[in-house]
């Protein structure tokens, strides 16, 4: 049977038009069902916690429980794999942090591209770190660590939570840029019992993972690593206040499965940012020392390849290989 021309036309821009209508339909009742949150690091650090923060605000905005599913290993990796064979449904979503920006340069194989294999969904917050050392240590000060450090080149012993993640490649930015000689000690679990005891001596960690220490006298900060200073440690100077140029800093976002609809991607950026103009849920995060940092999806996505870039420089200058 043929049909008139007109019949014909307007059965074919229904056919064009349908899928579109059913990807916003799907927008529009997204989410339908619970969806999980990889975290690609173990229960109760500074990833887990923001994770967990952020996970039941966007719940309760979505109206639909969010878990939270911890996959710790290989500096964020092994989570990283899970979503990124996840169907792009948006039912599966990733706390993205500063690890993933390095791990292109630390691992030299992985099986996933993270730049092309995880699409930018929202940032969260900044979460700066800081440099402490332990309260015998003579030094008070920036200027007076660095001539310590060079006076005794390899007996300051530097704590990271592992080869090549942000406490440890911030540690090497700090050792390029002031010339000064530590041995780095790479921790598998918590490294504070041994800050604490006096067995490594200073660490870069975020201000989240060490403020109830600093409070509480246990730790003495020297400076925080981003360019300004931190409205959790007002009275604490910068590292680039005395090191012209170093600024380093942790940070957390959302990603989701490439291909996850641009619709959907966009539904959690906007809750995510109204999330993150809640008075109540800033005030959280500055109890942890992190700052609000909202972007659009694109924002993100440039602001993670120009770490990555960053990073990348900074790991192949110290040469930082996994052991």
């Amino acid at each position: 049977m043929k049909l008139p021309r007109r019949q014909f036309l307007h059965l074919a821009v229904g056919a064009v038009t349908l899928p579109a209508v059913s990807r916003f339909a799907w927008a529009d009742t997204y989410p339908a069902r619970p969806g999980r949150f990889v975290v690609g690091f173990p229960a109760g650090n500074a990833s887990d916690i923001l994770a967990r923060l952020t996970g039941q605000w966007l719940s309760e905005r979505l109206a639909q429980n969010f878990v939270i599913d911890n996959r710790p290993g290989a500096g964020g990796s092994i989570g990283t794999e899970v979503v990124v064979v996840a169907p792009p449904d948006g039912y599966t979503l990733l706390l993205v942090v500063a690890s993933h920006a390095m791990n292109a340069a630390l691992y030299e194989k992985l099986n996933f591209n993270f730049i092309r294999d995880i699409a930018p969904v929202a940032s969260i917050c900044g979460n700066p770190y800081v440099m402490v050392v332990t309260p015998s240590f003579p030094a008070k000060t920036i200027p007076e660590f660095i001539a310590y450090a060079k006076s005794n080149p390899g007996k300051i012993n530097m704590a990271s939570a592992g080869i090549g993640g942000p406490t440890h490649v911030f540690g090497e930015l700090f050792k390029a840029a002031t010339g000064v000689d530590m041995v780095h000690v790479p921790y598998r679990s918590n490294f504070v019992p041994d800050l604490l005891g006096g067995q490594v001596q200073v660490v870069f960690a975020p201000i989240t993972h060490l403020i109830a220490h600093i409070r509480s006298g246990k730790l003495r900060p020297l400076a925080v690593t981003t360019a300004t200073r931190s409205e959790a440690l007002p009275d604490i100077p910068t590292v680039a206040e005395f090191v012209p140029g170093y600024d380093a800093i942790g940070w957390y976002g959302i990603g989701a499965p490439k291909r996850t609809p641009a619709e959907i991607i966009d539904k959690l950026n906007k809750e995510t940012n109204a999330t993150l103009a809640d008075p109540e849920f800033r005030s959280r995060l500055a109890d942890l020392g992190a700052v609000p940092m909202s972007m659009a999806p694109a924002e993100f996505g440039k602001f993670i390849a120009e770490e990555t870039e960053k990073w990348g420089k900074v790991i192949r200058l110290a040469n930082i290989k996994l052991e």
